[in-house]
């Protein structure tokens, strides 16, 4: 049984415990604030960006069809893969990791990977082919900053590099939930929308293949960026749960050990009282 000095340095060290968890918790909680406003801008515009193209697009030309929706025969692949850059977020990392993992062991082709947070690029730089690794964009995250690497995803694309390019994040649902998301970057699904379901007939000017070939880079970009701010957003709402509930167990678990520590105590001063009397009544006798 564990001395009264050795459970007095464990609730000292519980309780330092609970300082931190319950700082992190705190400190994640103001940022999911603004990262969660980042989030509720960015999808009415990417939504917005995805109507223009429909409308766009509603009469297209085969022949001119945007070298971002060329479909083709699938020999290489690329998955942008999206974590944060630190841990003690339970299983916010890991679950990314173990769904990326899962999809690639079902592909029947080449595959690379493009990191985004350090934890998803430690997991995978030993045993899978890393095409790049963007887990500095978190130091100072920006459109253009993520526009610059998808761009270069963009080219490789139109040049034949990858075949297909899927991004794998979290995505925010609220503080406590968020959802591990597989989605479709490249080749990009050109909707197919006849004349009757056009509820507004634009004039375009300048035609319309030059409007689309400035909508959907801008489109992919917004894409990939909305997913990543998707990421940091479903990041402080699960390190803010798990600090929460590692802060929650801690307490219990310092309520247990002051209980125990106060029975062993009483215990303690209890077996110094019976050896006073004991003597006492041996001196006595004597």
């Amino acid at each position: 049984m564990a001395n009264l000095k050795e459970i007095r340095a464990r609730i000292t060290s519980i309780s330092s415990t609970m300082q931190i968890t319950s700082a992190m918790k705190m400190v994640s909680a103001a940022k999911l604030k603004k990262a969660q406003d980042a989030i509720v801008m960015v999808r009415p515009y990417s939504e917005k960006l995805q109507e223009l193209i429909e409308n766009v697009n509603s009469n297209p030309d085969p022949d001119n069809i945007s070298p971002y929706a060329k479909q083709r025969s699938v020999k290489k692949v690329l998955y942008i893969a999206v974590t944060s850059n630190r841990g003690l977020a339970g299983a916010f990392n890991s679950s990314v990791i173990k769904e990326l993992n899962t999809r690639i062991s079902t592909e029947n082709c080449e595959v690379e990977i493009l990191t985004v947070g350090k934890k998803v690029h430690d997991a995978v730089h030993k045993t899978r082919k890393v095409f790049d690794n963007q887990s500095s964009v978190f130091d100072a995250l920006t459109f253009d900053v993520v526009g610059k690497f998808t761009k270069k995803v963009m080219n490789e694309f139109t040049l034949g590099t990858f075949d297909k390019v899927y991004i794998v994040y979290n995505k925010f649902i609220n503080a406590a939930t968020q959802e591990v998301i597989t989605e479709q970057v490249l080749p990009i699904a050109m909707p197919e929308i006849s004349a009757s379901t056009i509820k507004t007939d634009y004039v375009f000017e300048p035609n319309a293949k030059e409007i689309l070939d400035v909508l959907i880079p801008k489109s992919i970009k917004t894409q990939v960026y909305k997913a990543i701010l998707d990421s940091v957003a479903s990041e402080h709402g699960a390190r803010m749960t798990a600090m929460h509930k590692a802060t929650d167990n801690a307490e219990a678990l310092r309520n247990e050990l002051k209980i125990f520590y106060n029975k062993a105590r009483q215990a303690a001063i209890t077996n110094e009282i019976l050896e006073i009397v004991s003597g006492a009544e041996a001196l006595k006798a004597s």
